[in-house]
């Protein structure tokens, strides 16, 4: 990858654009048309009629749709149904977000999957606690068209019926989408332009709440919310408004950042010559805690800072070592075994800094210095527990960050990395000045100043997130480091090197799972594991109970609901800014 980078950076100079090309231009599909119905009973309840029109070319199997779903939020009485095709509807629930999967069958028997056809594929559904009633006004905000669709839509026709005919006050953003719109007071019509893959469409609507009668399916908030709302939605055109002239202004030209790109690039970029050919490593590279592993070779935008894979792995080296201990129990309300961590042997084990911060940041949520890994998310979607949380792991992140600062200066070179978020910045804030002297002169090659400055403000933002061992480069001894923690990962994730050569211990396998767990492929040695070791759910051992009962995604989600809580956006606060909205989502076929 490095060495292609220079040759990707004139290719972007001297194309200054990206194509995307179907891998298989046999089989596509488009949404042609949307209709969206929205009806806004008094009782607060939106009902919601869709109808997407897809043309298919090949064959598939049939449509999903995604419909994301606030906190307090819900949404039933979901229906289905399709011209042109036999609908089979599969429906689940995660992550805050309901997943229709709807299979499409070219014959009754359900036999044969839909080819070469237009389909009409109609869905409806009930949802509580969508429109919001404050002391002052009762509001809907709800994104008719999702960014999270696979493909645009040729244009969308929506219909939105209110409960009252008076004082009824709508916005549609963006504006420029819309092109035709109407209200005859009770009814709201609109109709859009295509809108492209990743952008959203939404409706804003402010209605008196003399129009909403025992309202027990609205989302009540006591305060005022019309000034705020009105203040929100007025930045947040302005902000779109501004960054839309911006970007319009936004050339291709300046060659100034991407030279001194590649220059960087050759002069601190290039990785070392090593003497070192291995295609896999069997055994660990070094004797480097997880956490250290997952900081140094999991994070290429900044190396030597963690993530939470290297917190699990870190609470499973606990385990391992005995500092804590997992243990199971059965649920009474189904089938599904609990897990437990206990912290009693916690006084007794000898932990670094990183280590007693990762215990401090899970002990509050113990009882009886038991914690319930099923119970954590509940626990974290509490505002004072998350930010509690969220601080406590910020620290443990900081000490592994800490612990392995000597490793990362002896084994990487930022310079590299360095300079380039200097170039990055100083790009950014020339673009922008070279624009605006573009549009000061009146000669009549200012727009090729202003062009030269749209293209330098794009390509200095692009280099802000490129990751950092792309500029940096490994020292030799970093270099040799990188390339035996690498190779062991491609031995954990590939299967067959592990038929080849499998552990001889169940020891070794703890260990695997471990290391794998911090580099991201604890999946691919359990799943090892599961072929080489039939009977591995016989071993009562915490680190197997922790994966196989499900522990990493309990607490991987757990950690995203502590995200979430801490910074929530409650009441008023963020109602009227543009993409605020309930509904939207996306979908696409399969």
């Amino acid at each position: 990858m490095k060495q292609l980078f220079p040759l990707i950076l004139l290719f972007f100079i001297l194309f200054l654009a990206v194509s995307s090309v179907s891998a298989d231009d046999d089989k596509s599909y488009t949404i042609d048309q949307a209709f969206i119905d929205l009806t806004v009973a008094s009782n607060g309840l939106l009902h919601v009629d869709e109808q997407f029109d897809y043309t298919f070319k090949g064959t598939y199997n049939g449509v999903y749709r995604d419909i994301p779903l606030k906190s307090g939020e819900s949404i039933d009485n979901i229906k289905v149904s399709a011209i042109g095709a036999y609908p089979v509807l599969k429906q689940s629930e995660e992550n805050g977000q309901k997943h229709l999967k709807i299979f499409l069958y070219a014959d009754e028997a359900h036999t044969k999957k839909i080819h070469d056809c237009s389909v009409s594929v109609f869905i409806s559904y009930d949802m509580k606690n969508v429109v919001t009633l404050f002391n002052d006004v009762g509001a809907l905000q709800y994104k008719i068209w999702g960014d999270e669709w696979d493909v645009g839509v040729g244009s969308v026709i929506t219909s939105i019926t209110l409960p009252g005919n008076k004082n009824n006050t709508y916005f549609l953003n963006p504006g420029e989408y819309t092109v035709n719109k109407n209200s005859n007071g009770t009814t709201i019509t609109a109709e859009t332009t295509s809108i492209p893959r990743g952008e959203i469409y939404e409706a804003l609507i402010l209605m008196p709440l003399s129009d909403f009668k025992d309202a027990t399916y609205a989302k009540h908030v006591n305060e005022d919310g019309k000034d705020k709302i009105l203040k929100n939605l007025n930045d947040s055109i302005s902000s779109r408004n501004f960054w839309n002239t911006t970007y319009l202004i936004l050339g291709l030209l300046s060659i100034l950042s991407p030279i001194g790109a590649i220059f960087t690039y050759l002069k601190y970029g290039r990785e070392p010559k090593v003497d070192y050919d291995g295609i896999y490593e069997r055994e660990l590279p070094s004797n480097d805690s997880p956490e250290i592993i997952n900081a140094l070779i999991d994070n290429k935008d900044s190396i030597g800072k963690p993530n939470m894979k290297g917190f699990q792995a870190s609470i499973m080296n606990l385990i391992d070592r005995g500092a804590l201990r997992m243990e199971t129990q059965e649920n009474m309300d189904s089938e599904e075994k609990i897990l437990l961590i206990d912290f009693s042997n916690v006084d007794n084990a000898d932990l670094s800094l990183s280590e007693k911060s990762l215990v401090n940041a899970l002990y509050p949520f113990a009882e009886n210095e038991i914690l319930n890994l099923s119970s954590l998310n509940d626990k974290l979607s509490s505002q004072r527990n998350a930010k509690s949380f969220q601080e406590d792991y910020n620290t443990w992140a900081d000490h592994v960050k800490n612990e392995s600062s000597s490793k990362r200066s002896e084994y990487f070179d930022g310079r590299g990395s360095t300079l380039i978020s200097a170039i990055g910045f100083l790009g950014l804030a020339f673009g922008v000045i070279i624009a605006i002297l573009g549009f000061l002169t009146e000669l009549g090659n200012g727009y090729i100043s202003i062009l030269g400055g749209g293209f330098l403000i794009v390509f200095s933002l692009a280099l802000m997130f490129v990751p950092e061992d792309i500029f940096g480069r490994w020292t030799k001894e970093g270099r040799l480091f990188y390339l035996k923690w690498s190779n062991f990962k491609k031995f954990l994730k590939d299967n067959s090197l592990i038929k080849e050569h499998p552990p001889e211990s169940i020891v070794i396998w703890k260990k695997y799972l471990i290391y794998g767990t911090a580099l991201g492929v604890a999946d691919n040695v359990f799943k090892s594991m599961k072929m080489h070791v039939p009977d591995i759910s016989d071993y009562d051992d915490g680190i197997f109970l922790y994966h196989y009962y499900g522990g990493y995604y309990v607490f991987s989600q757990a950690f995203k609901t502590s995200e979430s809580a801490a910074n929530p956006s409650s009441g008023s606060g963020g109602f009227g800014g543009f993409g605020g909205g309930s509904g939207g989502g996306g979908g696409g076929a399969f």
